[in-house]
């Protein structure tokens, strides 16, 4: 990973300032007026963190003269305020480095400047490496921070889904990424699905009621916001752009060219006042403007927020990072596009939670007709019919198959409802009550869509890893490996890098690319709700109707592999499905029957 800051090198430094001088670029009361937020009063005693390579040995002193040229009040680790940690929590700082305490001096102050009265905590990884940066991230969020900025990327990698899981899944946290300074192309971990990407914009003054106005920021093709499609990273449910089918960058944005830089304080390697750019400065303004806007849903992504409150965001629509296609995503336009995302920040109202973006459903929350749920694999959806359905995500595009309903369809106006008393119930219109979890007599209980595909009611302090499951509807990520024996109900589901194998509500078996939710292999079997998938245990794989079995007939398909007593299924990962006899596997042989879909993968 490399800090994604850059500084003037044609600006004079100044280590001191006459009596009655401002520093050059933009000071706190220049971005709180650009992007209209309420960082006098908003803020008090939420930690914002840091997270960045090297030791600034300076951090505390700079920040100090940065914060008194401002009249911000002081953050010292005297008052509580500040507090500096190595990447597990100590004092055992890494190397000292100039590049990165440049990089560390403009995060502090750009979280100093949009929220003066948030406390700080900056943890410093041992290198610049994925492993180091996150385990810091975990440091960040296991000392409490709600609010994590992240200035740095690198190239994309497969491998770094792995990362995703270890470092950057934390729901309840916002954490906001450099979307990169070398113009259009993905970067990670910018192109997670788990955080919030952030461009970067040209801010001036304008003679308009806002008093500002942005463009991309690019200065060549080589220096400007990064934007992109991901070539590794799954779309999140909550990003709707078909131009791309996984994930594209970025969410939002907020000034980076240095050209309209900021003011930055710092003296180790450096002589002190300086104005710096980068989407190193837009990732910790946003992280701020998260912390204004207040603690984030628990058990939500807060990069949802942003889609769910489009209205609340200044759209840029002019300038472009590049040439690339769709032009969207390196070309301003309305709406959504790559280089600025939604937009910059105008108010907190963007950044703060609610119902209809976000995968839990808490105490007092409604989803009405229309709205939705939404987690990495699962949409949770009220029908205008009145039935409350899950659906897996297939693609780029919308509601992939059913994989667990309410069955309350029939009731045009009905809506979901998590009671304080800890019971989620589909009401009619009316109040009448049409289906329920049972849940009740547990009070501060909520809804959470989890990524795995399970819907779960957890008690109040409860959620994965910790427990406390009230109710859920079994419709979690199944093994790969289906054992003899084993009965398939629909909503069953399980998936490799390549493809997802669904066991649907309409009796079908159907398997699906996940690069683009096409259909490659099916059993044909559609039209027979309730039908079940059964390993049996003489070896043959079938589909029989809701009533059917081995000893009452109804067989719908099969694999024909009978006589064959202990035989597995298995779902591998090259995207072949395959029935193995006992004792089988890949590269041992033994191959009964397969589906023959590795020709249609990746």
């Amino acid at each position: 990973m490399a800090c994604l800051a850059e500084a003037r090198t044609d600006i004079v430094q100044h280590m001191t300032l006459s009596p009655n001088a401002t520093p050059s670029g933009y000071g706190p009361s220049d971005l709180q007026s650009a992007y209209n937020l309420p960082s006098p009063t908003a803020g008090s005693g939420r930690t914002v963190a840091i997270v960045d390579a090297m030791d600034d040995p300076t951090a505390e002193s700079d920040l100090a003269t940065y914060r008194s040229q401002y009249g911000l009040p002081p953050c010292t680790t005297a008052n509580g305020c500040f507090r500096k940690v190595d990447q597990t929590g100590g004092t055992a700082y890494p190397s000292a480095d100039a590049g990165w305490a440049g990089e560390i001096s403009l995060d502090l102050d750009m979280v100093s400047a949009v929220c003066p009265q948030c406390h700080i905590l900056l943890v410093e990884a041992n290198s610049p490496s994925v492993s180091d940066l996150g385990t810091a991230e975990n440091e960040a969020v296991t000392l409490g921070a709600k609010y994590v900025s992240n200035s740095f990327g690198g190239t994309e990698d497969p491998s770094q889904t792995t990362a995703d899981v270890q470092y950057f899944n934390h729901p309840g946290v916002a954490i906001t990424v450099s979307a990169g300074d070398e113009g259009y192309g993905a970067e990670y971990p910018a192109s997670s699905p788990y955080v919030t990407a952030v461009g970067g914009t040209s801010l001036v003054r304008a003679s308009t009621s806002r008093g500002w106005s942005e463009s991309v920021w690019s200065t060549d093709s080589t220096d400007g916001t990064g934007s992109g499609c991901s070539a590794v990273e799954p779309k999140p449910s909550w990003q709707s752009d078909t131009g791309c089918s996984r994930r594209s960058i970025a969410d939002v944005s907020a000034v980076a060219d240095p050209a309209t830089g900021v003011a930055v304080y710092d003296t180790y390697g450096a002589s002190g006042w300086d104005v710096y750019g980068g989407t190193s400065a837009s990732s910790p303004i946003v992280a701020a403007t998260y912390a204004l806007a207040g603690t984030p849903t628990a058990n939500s992504y807060p990069s949802s927020y942003l889609y769910g409150h489009t209205a609340a965001l200044n759209d840029v629509t002019t300038g472009s990072n590049g040439t690339c296609s769709p032009t969207y995503l390196c070309t301003a336009g309305s709406g959504y596009d790559g280089p600025t995302g939604l937009g910059t920040p105008n108010g907190t109202a963007a950044f703060a939670g609610g119902p209809n973006s976000v995968n839990a459903l808490q105490p007092g929350q409604k989803l009405t007709s229309g709205q939705r749920l939404s987690s990495a694999n699962v949409t949770l959806s009220m029908g205008g019919d009145g039935n409350l359905v899950a659906y897996l995500k297939t693609g780029a595009a919308g509601n992939g198959p059913a994989i667990w309903s309410s069955h309350t369809s029939g009731h045009s106006g009905a809506y979901a409802y998590m009671q304080s008393d800890g019971n989620l119930v589909v009401y009619t219109a009316g109040g009448s009550a049409l289906w329920s979890t049972h849940t009740y007599g547990h009070s501060g209980a909520y809804l959470l869509l989890q990524d795995d595909g399970n819907l779960v009611v957890y008690g109040a302090g409860g959620g994965p890893g910790t427990g406390g499951s009230l109710w859920a509807d079994g419709t979690y990520l199944r093994s790969t490996t289906i054992k003899s024996g084993q009965k398939l109900n629909g909503g069953w589901w399980t998936q490799t890098r390549y493809t997802r194998l669904v066991v649907q509500s309409d009796g079908n078996v159907v398997m699906y690319r996940t690069r683009d939710g096409k259909a490659i292999w099916s059993t044909g079997t559609y039209g027979h709700a309730g039908a079940y998938m059964y390993m049996q245990s003489d070896g043959n794989l079938v589909v029989y109707t809701s009533s059917g079995g081995p000893s009452t007939g109804g067989a719908l398909w099969s694999t024909h592999t009978y006589g064959h007593s202990g035989a597995y299924a298995l779902m591998q990962s090259d995207g072949n499905f395959v029935v193995y006899k006992s004792g089988g596997g890949p590269g041992t042989g033994g191959a009964l029957w397969a589906s023959n879909t590795y020709k249609s993968v990746p």
